[in-house]
Order: C-alpha cells, then structure tokens, then sequence
C-alpha cells in the first residue's frame, strides 16, 4: 500500500497529470493515471532519451486498474479516451504507455491471464521492442524483483495537415 501510495502521489503532484475514475453505485471501481513524460520517474524517461527521443514531446500513461468483474464492458477503452483527450488538449501528439514483459509460463501470470497486445492495438498503439524501461517493485509473492517493461506508442496526425 505504502509503494502505490508513493505512486500515486507522483501523480497527483505532477503539472497536468490526470487521473480517471470509473465508479459504479457511487464506488470507485477503477482508476486510470497519466502525465507528461518529462514529468514521470527516470526509469520511464531514460529509454527515450537513449533512443534519442526528447521526453517533453510525449505523454504517459501509467497504470489502469479496474475491478476484475468489469473488464471487457469498454471501461478499459474509456481510460485510453479520456487520457488521450486530455494528452492533446494538452497539446501533445505523442503517448506512450509500458507493460510488464514475462514468458507465456511465468508463475506470477495470474490465472487466465490473457494479453492485451489487440486491445492496445485497435487503438493505435504499437509495440516498441527496443524501447524498455527496468524498474523493481515487490510481487504478489512479497519479493522485490527488477521488472522488464515495454513502451507501446501512439502519434496522433498533425491537425494542421
């Protein structure tokens, strides 16, 4: 709890972060985090900038969490809208997001995992194999393990075109 609260408050501390909230019944029931990627932690920042991108053209998007029993009902789609608004209201036209990479096999895959790669896909996402960021977090199984992330991007079409 402490970790995600450490989290969260990157965001909620960040210039023209956002954070999106589905609710259900007057509940939160899902939650959904994005900002500047000049504004996110290093290990989020360093691949771009080895990949000779510039960080202050992009925007991330962070985690999206969402009760288990909700999923495929379009709330998932509804995140990806609503950061994406915001990001080019904002006035950017590039984002990005990274996901944790592990084997098909891995023992912490939860039961009937399945990947998302389409669901990003269909929203004009691509995957970025040579763009990863390393970042170490406790697992479900109480140890702190280096995690193997990779960035999937957009870029929006220039409005003056």
């Amino acid at each position: 709890m402490e970790s995600e609260q450490e989290y969260l408050a990157e965001f909620a501390s960040a210039d023209r972060a956002a954070l999106v909230i589905a609710t259900m019944e007057g509940a939160i029931v899902g939650a959904s985090t994005a900002l500047p990627l000049a504004a996110a932690n290093d290990s989020f920042i360093e691949p771009f900038r080895n990949a000779g991108k510039d960080p202050a053209d992009w925007f991330y998007f962070g985690e999206s969490v969402l009760r288990i029993t909700l999923r495929g009902q379009g709330v998932g789609a509804r995140f990806f809208e609503q950061r994406e608004r915001h990001a080019a209201d904002l006035g950017f036209r590039k984002m990005a997001f990274c996901a944790v990479d592990r084997e098909p096999e891995h023992p912490l895959r939860p039961s009937g995992y399945r990947p998302l790669d389409g669901f990003w896909g269909r929203r004009g996402f691509e995957k970025q194999p040579g763009l990863v960021a390393r970042l170490a977090w406790r697992q479900v199984d109480g140890l702190e393990v280096a995690n193997r992330l990779v960035f999937w991007t957009k870029e929006l079409a220039d409005p003056q075109m």
